[in-house]
């Protein structure tokens, strides 16, 4: 059984791409949104880094912006891509962001958005009978992913 739309963050489609289940998504989910910066940070900026090449090959994320009145006040609160996310989220009827980071998601639980984390996709994935256990994913994702975040963060801001 599918969920009506996500709204997806930069770094769960990352983390989701090291242990190759981005494809958990369309699987879980109607429909898979990214905004503009969400995009630009993981296919264009993110070119060469780990995740960004099958990111940007889905052929099931749809890119779509944000409508401005409802970013800007977001920008303050959080980065772009967050913003972005949780805006674009607000705008599309009955639909979940997907965020890691805990200041965005307060700021979508604060505007009473559904969200929802990488870890939350497997849980939900495991529930589903889309994979066998959480186990291997976590370990593999303390081993990798948050040391892949921190290459991502410091070449992202670099430029």
């Amino acid at each position: 059984m599918t969920n009506a739309a996500i709204v997806a963050d930069s770094s769960p489609l990352i983390a989701l791409a090291i242990i190759e289940q981005l494809d958990l998504l369309p699987q879980l989910y109607q429909s898979v949104y990214a905004p503009p910066a969400v995009w630009d940070e993981v296919a264009v900026k993110g070119i060469g880094l780990p995740g960004a090449q099958a990111v940007s090959q889905v052929p099931w994320l749809t890119i779509q912006a944000p409508e401005p009145a409802i970013l800007e006040p977001l920008l303050i609160l959080v980065d772009r891509g967050e913003a972005e996310a949780i805006a674009l989220a607000q705008a599309i009827p009955n639909s979940t962001v997907l965020l890691d980071d805990a200041q965005a998601r307060r700021v979508a639980e604060r505007l009473a958005i559904r969200r929802i984390g990488t870890l939350g996709i497997l849980r939900r994935a495991k529930n589903a009978g889309l994979i066998l256990a959480l186990k291997p994913y976590i370990q593999t994702m303390q081993a990798t992913v948050f040391i892949f975040a921190l290459v991502w963060l410091r070449l992202c801001c670099e430029t």
